[in-house]
């Protein structure tokens, strides 16, 4: 039964899994960092509000604090911004420059005499019957 349960967490399903949740763990706090270190004190910089918590309006009698809202939604944007402009297009242009298709190579050649296409093989044009070199 050990044995078992041994070959099961030794499995490469399981070790990657667990590799990701670690790097994710740690790529998370690396995009939290710049998002609070770098993005919103540069957004407070322009926008002269470093923290929205205190905004909130009454009514009725019910005070409706929206400003944890707007920081919440104010992050969420820059994390979304931050992992698509230093994480997804990197990946996607590092992925594409890889997978650069070679060209195939061609089948068939031009006819000296008549520039007809003819098989690369071939002795004789087809259309105007000049030997080929």
């Amino acid at each position: 039964m050990l044995k078992d349960f041994k070959q099961f967490l030794l499995r490469g399903n399981v070790v990657d899994l667990a590799v990701g949740v670690v790097v994710g763990a740690s790529f998370g706090a690396v995009v939290t960092a710049l998002v609070a270190d770098v993005l919103t004190p540069f957004i407070a910089a322009i926008a002269k509000v470093p923290d929205f918590s205190g905004i909130a309006f009454t009514l009725n009698g019910s005070k409706f604090p929206i400003g944890h809202f707007m920081n919440a939604l104010v992050s969420f944007i820059l994390v979304s911004t931050a992992v698509f402009f230093f994480v997804v297009k990197p990946m996607n242009h590092l992925i594409a420059r890889s997978r650069k298709e070679v060209p195939a190579d061609p089948t068939t050649k031009k006819c000296t005499e008549c520039l007809s296409e003819i098989p690369i093989e071939a002795k004789r044009c087809a259309h105007c019957a000049q030997v080929q070199i």
